[in-house]
């Protein structure tokens, strides 16, 4: 148990190393579906990060937990370099 809360505590450092950059984001929404959207990674939680997403004039906020990333069931990446973000 112990050394999953090093690993989420590392994806939330290297996840908080990036705040203010643009990114790429995909989610995992189940049956075959899935979200990919451009934003900024705005802000980072203890337990969740916020992307800030501009939708057609109409900004939204997307919130996922570092063990999203874990899992991956979110894919975050830099937009210009298309590294990866948060697996270390």
């Amino acid at each position: 148990m112990a050394k999953n809360l090093n690993v989420l505590t590392e994806i939330r450092e290297n996840v908080n190393s990036f705040v203010g950059q643009e990114v790429m984001i995909k989610a995992n929404r189940g049956r075959r579906k899935s979200l990919e959207k451009e934003g900024v990674l705005e802000k980072t939680h203890p337990n969740v990060f916020v992307v800030k997403v501009d939708d057609n004039a109409q900004i939204r906020r997307l919130s996922y937990s570092y063990a999203d990333l874990l899992t991956d069931n979110v894919e975050l990446k830099l937009k210009d370099a298309n590294t990866k973000i948060g697996i270390v």
